[in-house]
């Protein structure tokens, strides 16, 4: 089973990724961090496969946690998330940045896991 970090300052949408992730069956949940400073540190923790991170948060945004990530280890798979209103330009940033694919909510669960299944 491939491990998931999941990065997201909302508890409910945490939790409804975990329920797609878990039950496909392909992955294991290994942590939540609520904002990109503490999916830094858990990521050297929990040694995550794939990073399932928000955009927006506060403390450190998905992007700037993006950079930082690649930079630390170019073998993370980032999956960025982000609300169907926030696509635009910061979609093409992620991916520049180093993000392997972008996510919308509200969540379908088949693309997520195609998404994921792919990595």
């Amino acid at each position: 089973m491939k491990r998931v970090l999941i990065v997201d300052d909302s508890i409910s949408v945490a939790r409804q990724l975990e329920k797609i992730i878990t039950g496909s069956g392909a992955f294991q949940v290994v942590g939540h961090a609520k904002n990109g400073a503490e999916a830094i540190r858990m990521s050297q923790t929990e040694n995550p496969e794939i990073i399932c991170m928000d955009m927006n948060m506060p403390v450190m945004d998905g992007l700037t946690a993006l950079r930082t990530l690649v930079a630390m280890n170019r073998g993370y798979k980032v999956v960025m998330v982000t609300s169907l209103g926030g696509v635009g330009d910061k979609y093409q940033e992620a991916l520049k940045l180093g993000a392997r694919e972008v996510i919308s909510k509200p969540f379908d669960e088949e693309s997520v896991l195609r998404v994921l299944q792919a990595l």
